[in-house]
């Protein structure tokens, strides 16, 4: 087993911050890469923990999701071909994976050809997220034109009567999951802070306040999961369901929404994190659970990697609000439940599954993974240097064509 993945112990946010960003641009960034010759520039849907690749189908949102990852490498300076790479996947999505409806498929085969051509509202918001982080790393206005094309559509054909979104022609209806609504939210946020066009900032307030009413527990203030075609929670167990990493997500994502003193937001993302630290965390093996109810009972102790991202990212913006150490301690904490996911044979590739008994589920590394360990270790390396941490150092800032989306140079 390889064991140059030990947690940092109790070292400053500015060490962990260094470790991070020498896994992420010396393992995982190349071992991800997108195939550049021929055809199809298509990054991996998932890898072995050996770090072999196969020839499955690729979904859209996983490579809309490695989009995002190389361009937030490339801001954060890695020296490989991230732009390259981009150039080549995003115009590969918007030249064969665009419907005449203006919605994008669901999956290509691993020759590039489209396999299933439903859409999905997951996808779309996916597709969202890499046109503003390509349309501002590449300097490509016409990506944002692209984005307004598929808004419009959204807009048209699947805009709610009572709030929210059809979730398209994949999932079966009911149940409504808040979990694509919490991606369009993102996307929104990260179009509006790139192109200052109203209408994404409009459209991220109208799926904040649809989650103030419809999608937190007013009891609790947990996140709820299922709903009823009128966005009510399910009746029974099922409307009662809580993923803990969901609910560090949306904090994390009212964090931002507090930084354009959206009413009520810190007060939204307070209770979201109070609830899922009360209730999620399993102390014994240092990470955050898949599932719970309202009440707080587990319901599915096994612990995938993207909850303890979301837990990361969480802290990290909430410790730039208060400055609370108990948040610095948290940050330290989700990041070293993290790293227990990173001990693979192959450095750079990640386990998914731990098991309630502490062992692991014995499954491919998923691409769609990379997003969410690159987000959060890009919050944790910018919260880093705002604070005057080492790395590039507080003297020495990214140029500014590079600057993240949220505004968080100087913190």
């Amino acid at each position: 087993m390889n064991t140059s993945y030990a947690a940092p112990g109790a070292a400053s946010l500015e060490t962990i911050a260094a470790h991070a960003e020498e896994w992420l641009f010396e393992a995982a960034a190349h071992l991800w890469r997108a195939e550049l010759k021929g055809e199809t520039p298509l990054f991996p849907e998932r890898l072995s923990i050996h770090g072999e690749r196969d020839a499955c189908p690729r979904r859209l949102f996983v490579q809309a999701r490695h989009v995002f990852s190389y361009c937030e490498l490339g801001r954060l300076g890695w020296k490989g071909p991230w732009r390259e790479m981009v150039h080549a996947n995003v115009d590969f999505l918007v030249e064969r994976g665009r419907r005449a409806d203006g919605f994008y498929i669901h999956r290509f085969d691993h020759r590039g050809d489209v396999f299933d051509p439903r859409a999905d509202l997951y996808d779309q918001a996916f597709m969202l997220l890499a046109l503003a982080h390509a349309g501002r790393a590449l300097e490509r206005p016409k990506l944002f034109a692209a984005a307004e094309e598929l808004g419009d559509a959204l807009e048209k054909a699947w805009r709610l009567p009572h709030g929210g979104y059809f979730e398209g022609e994949i999932a079966v209806c009911p149940p409504y999951r808040q979990n694509p609504h919490m991606h369009l939210l993102e996307c929104f946020i990260a179009l509006h802070e790139v192109t200052g066009a109203p209408r994404w900032r409009r459209d991220a307030e109208h799926i904040a306040r649809l989650c103030a009413r419809s999608f937190l527990h007013a009891e609790t203030g947990a996140l709820l999961e299922y709903f009823d075609a009128g966005l009510r929670p399910l009746e029974g167990q099922d409307g009662r369901v809580v993923e803990p990493g969901h609910c560090f997500e949306w904090a994390w994502l009212f964090e931002t929404l507090a930084e354009w003193d959206a009413p009520d937001a810190t007060a939204v993302s307070d209770r979201l994190a109070a609830f899922a630290r009360r209730h999620g965390l399993d102390f014994v093996r240092g990470v955050a659970i898949n599932e719970v109810t309202t009440d707080g009972r587990v319901r599915n102790a096994a612990a995938r990697l993207w909850p303890q991202t979301e837990r990361l990212k969480a802290a990290l913006a909430r410790l730039r609000r208060t400055g609370e150490e108990e948040e610095r301690a948290e940050a330290a904490a989700a990041y070293a439940g993290l790293l227990k996911y990173f001990e693979t044979p192959r450095r750079g590739a990640w386990r998914d599954k731990l098991e309630p008994d502490g062992s692991w589920g014995e499954e491919p590394a998923p691409g769609s993974s990379m997003y969410h360990i690159t987000c959060a270790l890009a919050e944790l390396i910018d919260t880093a240097e705002g604070g005057g941490g080492s790395g590039r150092g507080a003297d020495e800032p990214r140029p500014a064509a590079a600057r993240p989306l949220h505004g968080r140079e100087a913190v």
